[in-house]
């Protein structure tokens, strides 16, 4: 049977370069995300492999329809990448409360709820979890964002302690400027896009596919042996550790 690969935040940038990834390698492919015409428009893109959930994963009461879809199925690859960063008026405590929450849900509990839905479906041995995280949780500067994205990297270090045993392993990447993701759409003045690019090694911005790419080798074969880990992929701004 053709293997099913499942992608949160799969209808741009990162995410549907990922599940467009995984159609070519040829698993069938379910994005998930809240916008229904995005969805359908990336599903046209990717092609006959993948389907589409309009659901927000950050509501317990809607991720259910994404194991629905699955229909018993065995999940060979999930990736948790739906999250913003998202702003508010944090003049009173009740802002701060209202933002940081806002953060946290949309960039670690959609990665929870997600992950404790399927994980019953998960193939074993064999599944692979992946985490999108971003180049703010090792560095700062996002306030709650770099805080939500911080905590995935503990979660998965959970999950793949918990479920190595079972032949699951779970890993996190952390994204540094990707010029073509919704993140920086419309943000990026010139003068940031230059200092953005100069802060790398390799002088020149990512893209959506250099996180793909990252993607493919861990559900690959090359893979198998790689859990636990935060993967950076980001041009050098920020080095390992």
């Amino acid at each position: 049977m053709t293997r099913l690969a499942v992608v949160t935040g799969g209808g741009t940038g990162i995410g549907r370069a990922t599940a467009g990834m995984l159609a070519g390698e040829g698993y069938d492919v379910i994005i998930v995300g809240r916008r229904a015409e995005v969805l359908a428009d990336a599903v046209k893109w990717i092609g006959p492999q993948a389907s589409a959930v309009t659901a927000d994963a950050a509501d317990p009461a809607q991720v259910p329809k994404v194991a629905e879809a699955v229909a018993g199925r065995a999940v060979d690859v999930l990736v948790n990448n739906a999250g913003a960063y998202l702003t508010g008026d944090e003049s009173s405590l009740a802002g701060v409360a209202a933002r940081w929450r806002a953060n946290l849900d949309s960039n670690l509990l959609t990665a929870v709820l997600m992950t404790t839905a399927l994980l019953p479906l998960l193939r074993r041995p064999g599944g692979k979890i992946i985490l999108t995280s971003s180049i703010a949780a090792q560095r700062g500067g996002g306030g709650p964002y770099s805080a939500a994205k911080a905590a995935l990297h503990g979660y998965a270090l959970d999950l793949a302690t918990n479920l190595g045993a079972e032949g699951i392993t779970a890993n996190v990447i952390a994204p540094g400027y990707v010029i073509d993701s919704e993140f920086f759409a419309g943000r990026t003045t010139p003068e940031e896009h230059a200092a953005r690019v100069a802060a790398t090694l390799v002088k020149r911005a990512g893209e959506s596919e250099d996180i793909a790419e990252a993607v493919r080798w861990l559900v690959g074969p090359g893979g198998g042996f790689v859990t636990g880990q935060v993967i950076n992929v980001n041009g050098g701004s920020v080095l390992g550790r």
